[in-house]
């Protein structure tokens, strides 16, 4: 482990206040800059979320970008969407600490703590200015609600002061995020997607359940039976046909809310 609490060979940047974290690693990777760098910030002035969402970024929670760089493609690097579910389950049960079953995994990328959504994850990718023309960076941005949450949500939100926890620095929850990063991130490239697949599957929410997938103005409802190799949500229709979805609103449950 490095001296900044970081894993070997990752860099921090730390800056007070900047428009996106994700912006940020966008501008760096698309210049060339060579990852894998932490990008973390006090506050957001243009913090977004998932299909141009405004992601709400007050100080004391976690905003974060890592920028990975020299990714094989587009299709692969979607899978560390489900790297870093797993690696923010991880932190946020670490500072939780009552066990696994107090926080769960929402597909595509949402992690929730009781049920509410407590982190989001936001992949972004482009080409890096190289000499040989070749090479793809990743923006893997992370926002988790350590201090406070937004209210008025399309699903409900929480944070670790909201359900009672200790809040820790921000800073220490990045260190703590980092270490679980790597280790699935080293898992995904030695071993593949499916030890990722599996554990991120026995921790998700709605598995074999009827739920709802919202793609745009189309409402699919089946049953959530799996999730394919390419990370896609496999879903059981009423006439039993199956379908995979690669992009969508899930919900399940009694959340109180659906999208309109």
């Amino acid at each position: 482990m490095a001296q900044n609490g970081m894993p070997e060979g990752y860099r921090v940047l730390h800056v007070e206040e900047i428009d996106s974290t994700n912006s940020e690693a966008a501008r760096r990777g698309e210049n060339g800059e060579a990852g894998p760098l932490w990008i973390r910030a006090d506050r957001q002035t243009a913090g977004r979320g998932r299909r141009g969402r405004e992601w709400v970024s007050p100080s004391g929670n976690l905003l974060c970008t890592l920028l990975l760089t020299d990714q094989s493609s587009a299709e692969a690097s979607a899978r560390y969407s489900f790297v870093a579910a797993l690696a923010v389950a991880e932190m946020v049960s670490f500072f939780v600490g009552e066990g696994p079953a107090e926080v769960g995994l929402k597909w595509p990328n949402d992690v929730l703590l009781r049920g509410k959504k407590i982190a989001g994850i936001l992949l972004e990718s482009g080409q890096r200015k190289r000499s040989d023309g070749s090479g793809l960076y990743l923006a893997v941005g992370i926002g988790v609600n350590l201090a406070s949450h937004p209210s008025a949500t399309r699903w409900p939100a929480t944070s670790l002061k909201e359900a009672g926890f200790s809040v820790p620095a921000p800073e220490a929850a990045l260190n703590r995020l980092a270490l679980a990063f790597d280790r699935w991130r080293q898992t995904l490239e030695d071993n593949g997607f499916e030890p990722v697949r599996q554990a991120w599957l026995a921790a998700a929410q709605g598995v074999g359940q009827d739920i709802e997938v919202r793609l745009g103005d189309k409402l699919l409802k089946g049953r959530f039976k799996d999730l394919d190799s390419t990370g896609a949500l496999v879903l059981e229709l009423e006439d039993g046909r199956q379908t995979q979805v690669h992009s969508g609103e899930v919900y399940f449950g009694n959340t109180g809310q659906r999208e309109g």
